[in-house]
């Protein structure tokens, strides 16, 4: 199996948010995903001022153009922010001074500098007044994903109505503590049979009991695996960035910010996810490669 990761940020010591992002380095991760088992990915470009957002994604498109390999490779963007929410917990990782409500002059000018490449754009449907955004998004073909976010069941439907269609790494983005029945988690899944699920499956996002419940609850028809790898992924312990940001990475290889304040992204491959969810929870291959190949394939209409 080698499968299409739709939430890569870097890897290798590589970072796809980085200024300094050059052809070469930009193949070499590019090879060492393909070696760590992947055939294609979704170059991820997280949430920063929208010029620097903007300057990043016509970077990135620029040097696919010029590298064949890299280009097949790459088979297109997921723009994951601005427009997410900008409270502790549910923003992650991602910088809460450039988080921003969605408008549609400002994702007309992400997807003009991804040049067409634009696959999923991840928001929160509370941030996207009478979910106007949501609908022009769907209506120029790019998956729209909540993550990040925390909808009512309400603004959930309302979105589901006007073309969202996937739910990035649930269980992630969202604070530690929360209401222990009314919350993200349990509104998405609740609606699962209208929403692709995607999930990161290193064991430290989602603990693999908990994860073996989402998926049964999900189902193998609507589950998809993602890495959300870094800089740091196939990486020795030790500092990378992502988008000037630090990430510091221990002995137990986790992607922490600074002090372990929270996670930031992950370090594993797709050969690394295959086998713990083989050993974890007892998957076969073919469940497998449902989850993390023909569902992602499903989901971004590639083939």
């Amino acid at each position: 199996m080698r499968p299409l990761d739709l939430q890569v940020n870097g890897y290798g010591g590589v970072d796809f948010n980085g200024d300094a992002l050059d052809e070469e380095s930009l193949h070499r991760a590019c090879r060492e995903l393909a070696r760590a088992g992947a055939a294609q990915v979704l170059a991820t470009i997280i949430t920063d001022t929208l010029p620097a957002m903007i300057a990043r994604l016509r970077r990135l498109v620029s040097l696919r153009e010029r590298d064949p390999f890299v280009a097949e490779f790459i088979a297109g963007i997921h723009i994951e922010g601005p427009f997410i929410n900008e409270k502790p917990g549910y923003v992650g990782a991602h910088p809460a001074a450039a988080v921003v409500p969605a408008d549609a002059d400002s994702a007309k000018r992400l997807l003009e500098a991804a040049g067409g490449l634009t696959r999923i754009v991840t928001l929160a449907p509370e941030r996207d007044s009478a979910m106007a955004v949501t609908r022009f998004l769907a209506g120029e073909g790019v998956v729209v994903a909540a993550g990040h976010c925390d909808p009512t069941l309400d603004e959930l439907d309302a979105a589901l109505d006007a073309g969202l269609s996937l739910f990035t790494h649930l269980g992630n983005g969202c604070p530690m503590t929360m209401h222990r029945h009314d919350n993200i988690i349990q509104r998405v899944l609740s609606r699962s049979g209208r929403l692709w699920c995607c999930f990161i499956a290193d064991g430290v996002h989602v603990p693999f009991p908990a994860l073996g419940n989402y998926l049964r609850c999900v189902g193998p028809a609507r589950a998809i695996i993602v890495t959300d790898s870094t800089a740091a992924g196939g990486m020795p312990p030790g500092r990378y960035r992502l988008a000037g940001r630090e990430i510091e990475i221990g002995e137990d290889r986790v992607a922490w910010a600074p002090g372990r304040a929270h996670l930031i992204g992950s370090t594993v491959s797709v050969d690394q996810t295959a086998e713990k969810l083989s050993a974890e929870l007892g998957f076969d291959e073919a469940l497998i490669t449902r989850m993390m190949d023909t569902n992602p394939r499903s989901a971004v209409g590639l083939p």
